[in-house]
């Protein structure tokens, strides 16, 4: 059910997301959602923020693991990449749960802006320690992971409201040498 929620959030936003929309999308009895999220809809849309941020997280060790020469330019690529080929194959339907929470609830539902903090962060790290296993100096990996995911999201909702990929592909090109430059800074 919270990756029925991910999934519907990411596509209709919080506010359009209803509980029996998820309980359908999972093939779940409605009552399973009582059961499982006692506190409602705020319990399920924080923990399938939290869902996506661990999910962006894990993809980080597979994109790296891709590279023939893990590089932070390469790096980028390929998390840019997941998002072109998702548009090409399915069209511009989806963009990301966390941002679609952040956009809808960061105001009005501390825990959720709460969790989508938490989900970015758990996205920012392993992307620093992968900076940072190619070279980048520590006091920069952070700042740089963080550049990227920010760059990503803007980008992702760019192409959704042109439907066209462009906005992906020029930050991932755009931002390259960037971080490339950035291996073996001071060293």
């Amino acid at each position: 059910m919270v990756f029925s929620a991910a999934q519907l959030i990411r596509r209709d936003g919080v506010a359009s997301t209803g509980m029996r929309e998820v309980a359908a999308h999972a093939g779940a009895p409605r009552g399973s959602l009582q059961h499982y999220f006692p506190d409602g809809k705020e319990q399920l849309v924080n923990e399938a923020v939290a869902w996506a941020g661990r999910y962006a997280g894990s993809r980080v060790e597979r994109f790296v693991a891709a590279l023939d020469e893990p590089t932070p330019s390469g790096l980028f690529a390929r998390m840019v990449g997941q998002w072109t080929d998702e548009y090409e194959t399915e069209g511009f339907a989806g963009g990301c749960p966390v941002a679609a929470a952040t956009v809808d609830r960061a105001r009005t539902a501390e825990s959720t802006r709460e969790a989508a903090a938490a989900a970015f962060a758990a996205w920012t790290a392993p992307v620093a320690r992968a900076l940072a296993g190619m070279g980048v100096p520590e006091p920069r990996t952070e700042a740089l992971a963080t550049l990227m995911i920010s760059a990503l999201e803007g980008a992702v909702l760019v192409a959704r409201a042109e439907r066209d990929a462009r906005a992906l592909t020029t930050v991932a090109r755009e931002l390259g040498p960037l971080l490339d430059a950035a291996v073996g800074e001071g060293a």
